[in-house]
């Protein structure tokens, strides 16, 4: 899956992104509205993560979504 599907069902997304995430809240994910770029920060800043880890980890999320 690319960030582009993810962007384009991100209700759905949102609730697998939870289960993956549990520090990321409903407002969290809303205020990410699919932006990957968005969404990697908050994996920062939540998770105290380099922009590189938080790219990886994301990287291997959008490889688990098939």
């Amino acid at each position: 899956m690319n960030w582009d599907q993810v962007k384009g069902e991100w209700k759905q997304m949102k609730g697998k992104a939870r289960q993956e995430w549990a520090a990321l809240t409903e407002d969290d994910l809303n205020k990410a509205a699919g932006d990957r770029q968005q969404f990697e920060g908050l994996l920062q800043s939540k998770y105290r993560k380099g922009k590189e880890d938080a790219r990886r980890a994301v990287d291997a999320w959008l490889a688990k979504q098939t």
